[in-house]
């Protein structure tokens, strides 16, 4: 067998779309969001996600939605982590909005739009009238369950945020939390965009 000159093998492995396709690490996941190691003693039953399990969906996300920014990836990755309590949560207990969930925490109303974008679940999301099993039908799956965030920032912020947050500095995404997803800033908040730009070397 004919061995390609090592030169020639680093050429074609930079330009494979494969090679190239960044990832996310369980390491990464748990030092955004350090209580996601495990999901002992969860505290709903049926919730909880293992840095495991999210690093491989919310990768996957990023691949659907082609959120390639590191910037854009810790935004979202530490916005899901704050909302679902360390993805111990993807529905919301507190005060117990009916339909409001997934792992960003979606309003009702945005899960109904995301739910109708989504080619497997479209149809029966059509006929489903009650917000809370909209809810359980995107929960269902990881797939639909972590692609939220994603899918928010690449169809409900507007070009200005994106290209700010991208940029990287604090200031974008501050422009993010207050003028896409319309909350205020926080300094738990805070801590864990510090902890994900960290991990993703933004």
């Amino acid at each position: 067998m004919q061995l390609l000159p090592f030169t020639l093998f680093l050429a074609l492995t930079a330009a494979s779309p494969i090679a190239c396709r960044g990832t996310l690490t369980e390491a990464q996941i748990t030092t955004i969001s350090p209580k996601s190691s495990s999901c002992d003693d969860a505290p709903s039953e049926g919730e909880c996600a293992t840095a495991k399990q999210a690093a491989k969906f919310i990768a996957q996300s990023f691949d659907t939605y082609k959120v390639t920014s590191k910037a854009e990836q810790a935004a979202v990755i530490s916005l899901m982590a704050f909302e679902s309590g360390d993805f111990k949560y993807n529905k919301n207990h507190f005060p117990g909005v009916a339909g409001q969930g997934t792992r960003n925490m979606q309003s009702p109303a945005f899960n109904k739009k995301y739910a109708a974008s989504i080619p497997a679940v479209k149809d029966k999301a059509a006929e489903t009238s009650d917000p809370a099993d909209l809810l359980d039908l995107l929960r269902n799956d990881g797939t639909t369950d972590f692609g939220s965030g994603a899918w928010f920032l690449t169809t409900e912020c507007s070009k200005e945020v994106r290209s700010a947050l991208a940029d990287g500095p604090e200031a974008g995404w501050k422009k993010y939390i207050t003028d896409c997803v319309g909350t205020t800033i926080t300094d738990d908040r805070k801590a864990y965009w510090d902890r994900a730009v960290k991990a993703l070397g933004v």
